[in-house]
């Protein structure tokens, strides 16, 4: 079992149910993020970090009896990535970011765990995507800089996890989920799009995964959703209303019918999990 794990983006929906996770296992945690104050309720250390700040991520990676870090921070406003007003910030928070977590990593002799995303491919097509699959080609802003942070990950360490996720909702935080049922006290009528595909991720059963690699030396890349097949949002917004018992009216769309959207959203997210089991 490893001494202590860092972790950053603690105050985020993944963040929050991996410190919960890891603290009923046992595990001493050292949580930190943006804010001065853990949003958790668990009883651990916790570091306010400005990661894109190389000097105060090299102090903090020199905690006492770290031997792990799993690197939960990010932008990840899709949309708002695509104005050129915030990519300046976008690119020092998931590339310089992940950067200097990275560096860090290798000059403690840390393990790092970084959490990227399905966006780092094109999204077209309906095969499921392999961990190993290096057809890369980004369709927006966002995915183009969690790219790049797997490459800064790649380039300093050769002890590490990279897990893809998609489609990820929880308790905490902004997801589809919250965003659905919030509508639907406002609108008797949604439109969602029917043409994307993927799986939903549950944030604690994500953060399980997790905590499950981090006992383990099994480096390498993996792709990490839920089970149960390959859906659509349409179909995913009937079944949160379905199980909610909220009575409103959906309509499918295509993601051309849609078209709100700034950032281009990948038709095809579909993951190949089975190296987790091989």
């Amino acid at each position: 079992m490893p001494n202590k794990i860092f972790i950053t983006g603690a105050n985020g929906q993944l963040g929050r149910d991996l410190i919960h996770e890891l603290t009923s296992r046992g595990v001493e945690c050292v949580a930190s993020d943006i804010q001065e104050k853990f949003a958790g309720d668990e009883s651990c250390e916790y570091i306010p970090l400005d990661i894109t700040d190389s000097n105060a991520v090299d102090s903090a990676m020199k905690e006492p009896g770290i031997s792990r870090v799993i690197h939960c921070a990010a932008w990840t406003a899709v949309d708002a990535a695509e104005d050129e007003a915030n990519r300046a910030k976008v690119y020092a928070v998931n590339v310089k970011g992940t950067e200097n977590i990275a560096r860090a990593c290798a000059d403690n002799n840390l393990i790092m765990t970084y959490t990227s995303t399905d966006y780092i491919f094109d999204g077209t097509g309906t095969t499921p995507r392999k961990p190993d699959d290096e057809s890369f080609s980004p369709l927006n802003y966002y995915g183009l800089t969690k790219l790049e942070g797997e490459l800064a990950v790649k380039k300093y360490l050769q002890k590490f996890f990279i897990v893809r996720i998609a489609w990820v909702f929880g308790k905490n935080g902004n997801n589809f989920v919250r965003t659905m049922l919030k509508l639907a006290k406002t609108h008797d009528t949604l439109r969602v799009v029917n043409d994307q595909i993927g799986t939903p991720t549950y944030t604690p059963d994500l953060a399980r995964l997790l905590a499950d690699i981090n006992m383990t030396e099994k480096f390498g890349i993996y792709h990490a959703t839920n089970e149960g097949g390959y859906i659509s949002w349409y179909d995913f917004a009937c079944e949160i209303f379905r199980q909610s018992g909220v009575n409103v009216n959906v309509i499918p769309v295509t993601t051309a019918e849609y078209g709100l959207s700034k950032a281009k959203r990948p038709y095809n997210s579909r993951l190949d999990k089975s190296k987790l089991v091989a």
